[in-house]
């Protein structure tokens, strides 16, 4: 099967290879899935599980991406739930190969049916950042509706996605972003924007839940602004500040079916909507993710047509 390697950490995205790899054979509890589609996250070359297994062996060449949409081909020793030939997807274990690939192997906890009116390209972008705001929403941020909820990087993937839950959710969203993407965070759900260049983000006074994809000094000075008993939630590494009487959290994101089927059954009926970039072929992947052009939205390879 066509697949990308990595084997050199220092070379980031310049040291990725389109070659031929075996395909994968299923364990017990496994599906192989044939990818439609995958999403491939831009610092996942910086996480040690792309480069070592649990014990810290080395791993590579390892074949990089985590989130997919594709089709049951295989089903490992004593797997149930699923079945071959059924639309799929979900998010892959960190440690095992990954989904820029034409097949890849994965444990059948971690995906979740994909509806037949669902394209492959949608499922695959919804699977980080669905799974990533919702946890950090509900499950972190303990979010209720009339809240107020201070989302940083309100027009990229992840930020777009928490701030059309939490306005669905009844809480009322404040972006952050580049001026650039006020509009965007505008049309997602935002009901105001801080330009972070030019505005003063100590203008928002306080909120009850800040959704931090930034971290570094808008992390730091984020804590000031949550109310007491409110919760800062982190992705972009531990906190280094906390609030003065509340909660500040950082986790990562993690596969599950439930959520997964709340998140497409959204998109269904009309009140979730993707932020998809650039779609790009496997046979073009290494180019697209070397480009030095900035492209808004999540980049999407379709493996097959």
């Amino acid at each position: 099967m066509k697949a990308i390697v990595v084997t050199d950490q220092a070379a980031g995205t310049a040291g990725m290879k389109l070659v031929e790899r075996p395909e994968p054979q299923a364990a017990i509890n496994d599906v192989v899935v044939q990818v439609h589609a995958s999403g491939f996250t831009w610092d996942e070359l910086a996480w040690p599980t792309t480069w070592t297994d649990r014990l810290g062996r080395d791993r590579t060449p390892s074949i990089p991406g985590h989130e997919l949409a594709g089709v049951v081909s295989a089903l490992g020793y004593g797997t149930t739930g699923l079945s071959v030939g059924q639309r799929v997807f979900g998010l892959v274990d960190w440690y095992r190969d990954g989904t820029l690939a034409e097949y890849v192997v994965v444990e059948a906890r971690n995906l979740a049916p994909l509806p037949g009116d669902v394209d492959f390209t949608v499922g695959a972008s919804l699977v980080m950042p669905g799974l990533t705001a919702w946890q950090g929403l509900f499950e972190h941020g303990r979010l209720q509706a009339g809240q107020s909820v201070l989302v940083h990087g309100a027009a990229g993937v992840v930020g777009s996605m928490a701030t059309q839950l939490a306005r669905e959710a009844g809480a009322y969203v404040i972006g952050t972003g580049r001026a650039a993407g006020r509009q965007t965070a505008l049309d997602f759900g935002a009901k105001e924007f801080v330009d972070l260049e030019n505005d003063a983000l100590e203008d928002v006074g306080g909120v009850d839940l800040v959704f931090d994809v930034l971290g570094g000094d808008i992390g730091k000075r984020s804590a000031r602004l949550i109310r007491a008993g409110g919760t800062l939630v982190s992705i972009a590494g531990p906190p280094e500040a906390r609030p003065g009487d509340g909660l500040a959290i950082d986790f990562v994101v993690e596969s599950d079916r439930a959520q997964l089927r709340e998140i497409v059954r959204r998109v269904r009926d009309g009140r979730l909507r993707t932020n998809i970039g650039n779609v790009s072929t496997l046979d073009d992947a290494v180019a697209t993710f070397n480009s030095t052009e900035r492209r808004a939205g999540k980049t999407i390879i379709r493996v097959r047509p």
